[in-house]
């Protein structure tokens, strides 16, 4: 397979993609690229092809931290540096793997050396090979969180620290961050998405022409990678050296205060939080100024910058898609226009009007898109789903329920199903937790040991030692000084003699709804509150880094409307669009649920699940059961309820019954489950005191009085 990548001008369309790339090449701080889009858009081919652009650099020969002969870094590890001539090689592009540690990011110390020698011997991490170049990550979303701030923070400070128990290292890390995502995989919090500079929108394109011109290059490339790399030399020879030019420009270039008065009011319209957002856009329009050759900034700049770094900083919750109004901006810049337009003193206009943009075609070809003017904005590509359709109208359908009393079953049969309605307002909820100490993903859920949180004791390091427990590495040590020869001021410290620390804080586990979509469910009022209540659950989810999943049974079935995912708005998607009607399998959805955690623990055994059942404890249909017949719907039901407390399955039930006339099903299933049951009105954070303690106790007591934190893990 060969190495060489595909050209960077060789990409079909993906304008702003390529041209926020292409900024940040100018001008590194700018603060990076966010790309965001389904799979298959292009966005690593384009991210790896951007390398060769890039000038080569000049280091100091032999030094791991790519110091500039000119300026070596004088904290550099390898330093102090002599003078002396510098070597030139390619910027690298570093790509850091999703399942990478800490210690593989920011380096590693010798702590058995640093503690008998005092010897600061230091392996670099990626961050120090991606020192002036590029470091790539994929799937950023899929990045712990600590791993992602360390990351962030490298970036913004341009240095790595690495301590460990006192000792510290610091060197130079400044480089190009890139990050692309998924979004159906799950988001990134709005405070990691705040660092990244600038992000990009990617989708397929849907124009059949655009589409076979990706085909085709594409072949071309994967029968001959040389041949085709040759043919694009031209392209990529006329990019890189514009990108040359505008690195050069860019100190010349003038902000004026025309421009800041346009940011600033641009930021403050769109009720953006804190002043990154005003710094990015002045950086990211100087950087356009440059790459259009000019020395001013001017409005079309601003309101490129805009669209590039703004959209992320919008976002208050998951819920929300990214975005901006275009209109709104419009109107926003039209109050400071420009002072003073003057004709640009390069090209000699040859029509009576030659300042808009370069009309590229359709963005494939060589001058398609970064060859150009900096295209303004992107309306025709929406990677959301299309707008929904209003709600229909409720004529036609059963008038509105009357206080609850126990439903005959000839209204819940199987009939028309009823159109979906809309989530009521979401509301904060207190914590649901798992028993039990786990060791899944870190999260902000239930208790696990992890590597980060606070020290509860010590054990002998399994592999590499990362968190050094120095208390106890000493009390391990001290016994053998005089039978090791001590004789002077340090400890004689062997590798048995290290002591790892352990940590416990929190994990993020898999909440898994399983939705009661039948009939009963069905008024409307009643149904959007049930839909806020799990809005408001998913919510939570997000914030405390869970997977979700989503299962709903109605009819004769029950559906995996969501498999367990990170994505916590594609689950709000599909629960808005969640219909009612027929009658209610309640056994059918127990059992659905006890299959996909049983596949989900295959996959993932560390990470714990919790139930969140969402019915009013109704069973009126045995629904695909395996065919069973020897029993009622609500004993197989409660058969199903039990098989998964037998697992040891954390569980809630959210009691949607209302009306003055109640059942108290809801109850006796949560009993079958082992698990509490609370209120659609009690699942509030203000009431909801004891639903911790109470999954706690239920759960716990399902376990033998022999059973230890490791059988609590194993059946949870």
């Amino acid at each position: 397979m060969s190495s060489t990548h595909f050209p960077f001008s060789a990409v079909v369309g993906q304008d702003d993609l390529r041209l926020a790339l292409l900024l940040n090449a100018v001008s590194p701080a700018v603060g990076g690229v966010l790309v965001r889009g389904e799979k298959g858009t292009a966005k690593s081919t384009a991210v790896r092809a951007l390398s060769a652009l890039l000038p080569q650099v000049d280091v100091v020969p032999g030094c791991r931290f790519s110091c500039a002969p000119a300026a070596p870094d004088p904290s550099c590890p390898d330093g102090p540096h002599e003078s002396g001539p510098g070597a030139l090689r390619p910027a690298r592009m570093v790509e850091l793997p999703v399942g990478a540690s800490e210690d593989r990011l920011v380096g590693a110390l010798d702590i058995e050396r640093a503690l008998a020698e005092g010897v600061k011997a230091f392996e670099p991490g990626l961050l120090a090979d991606a020192h002036r170049g590029i470091l790539y990550v994929d799937e950023v979303n899929l990045l712990h969180d600590h791993l992602v701030d360390v990351l962030l923070d490298a970036a913004a400070m341009g240095a790595s620290y690495v301590e460990r128990e006192g000792v510290s290292v610091r060197h130079a890390a400044r480089f190009l961050l890139v990050g692309t995502m998924n979004p159906e995989e799950g988001e990134l919090r709005p405070q990691l998405l705040d660092r990244f500079g600038l992000t990009v929108e990617v989708a397929a394109s849907r124009e059949p022409a655009q589409r076979v011109e990706v085909v085709r290059r594409r072949l071309a490339y994967e029968d001959d990678p040389a041949g085709f790399a040759t043919r694009w030399a031209g392209d990529e020879h006329e990019v890189r050296a514009r990108v040359v030019a505008a690195r050069a420009l860019l100190p010349k270039v003038s902000l004026g205060d025309t421009a800041l008065l346009q940011i600033a009011a641009t930021c403050a319209g769109f009720e953006v939080d804190g002043m990154r957002a005003d710094i990015v856009m002045a950086r990211t329009a100087t950087a356009l100024a440059a790459w259009a050759g000019r020395t001013d900034v001017r409005k079309e700049d601003v309101r490129q910058a805009a669209l590039l770094a703004l959209p992320h900083r919008r976002r208050r919750n998951p819920f929300d898609a990214p975005g901006l109004d275009e209109d709104m901006l419009d109107r926003i810049l039209d109050e400071f226009p420009d002072e003073d337009p003057e004709p640009e003193p390069e090209p000699e206009p040859e029509g009576p009007d030659d300042s808009g943009p370069e009309d590229d075609g359709p963005g494939g070809g060589p001058d398609g898109g970064p060859g150009g003017t900096p295209p303004q904005g992107d309306g025709s590509q929406d990677p959301d789903t299309p707008a929904e359709s209003p709600e229909t109208p409720e004529t036609g359908e059963a008038p509105a329920e009357a206080p609850e009393a126990p439903q005959p079953a000839a209204q819940e049969a199987a009939g028309p199903e009823q159109a979906a309605v809309r989530a009521a307002e979401p509301f904060r909820t207190k914590m649901l937790s798992v028993p039990g100490l786990g060791e899944g993903a870190s999260g902000r859920r239930s208790r696990a040991r992890t590597a980060h949180g606070r020290t509860t004791g010590a054990q002998r390091p399994r592999g590499h030692l990362t968190k050094l427990h120095l208390a106890a590495t000493i009390q391990a040590a001290a016994p053998h000084q005089k039978a090791r020869g001590r004789d002077g001021r340090g400890l004689v410290i062997r590798k048995d003699d290290l002591r790892q620390a352990t940590r416990e804080g929190r994990e993020g586990n898999l909440v898994l709804f399983v939705v009661d979509a039948s009939g009963s469910m069905a008024a409307r009022q009643r149904m959007s509150a049930v839909k806020g209540a799990v809005m408001s659950l998913l919510l939570d989810a997000y914030q405390r880094r869970d997977k979700v999943g989503l299962i709903t049974f109605r009819g004769a079935t029950a559906e995996l409307a969501l498999p367990p995912t990170s994505s916590v708005d594609a689950a709000a998607a599909r629960l808005e669009q969640l219909p009612t009607g027929g009658r209610t399998p309640l056994a059918a959805g127990l059992l659905k649920a006890h299959e996909v955690l049983r596949i989900e623990r295959l996959r993932d055994p560390s990470r714990r699940p919790l139930l969140v059942v969402v019915t009013d404890g109704r069973a009126t249909s045995a629904g695909n059961v395996g065919g069973r017949t020897d029993s009622s719907p609500r004993e197989l039901a409660g058969h199903s309820a039990r098989l998964l407390q037998a697992g040891g399955v954390a569980s809630v039930v959210v009691d949607c019954e209302s009306g003055p006339v109640r059942l108290g099903l809801a109850g006796v299933l949560a009993q079958d489950l082992g698990g509490p049951s609370v209120t659609l009105d009690g699942l509030r954070a203000d009431s909801l005191a004891g639903l911790v303690k109470n999954v706690r106790t239920a759960v716990a007591s399902t376990a033998s009085p022999h059973s230890s934190s490791n059988s609590n893990r194993r059946v949870a």
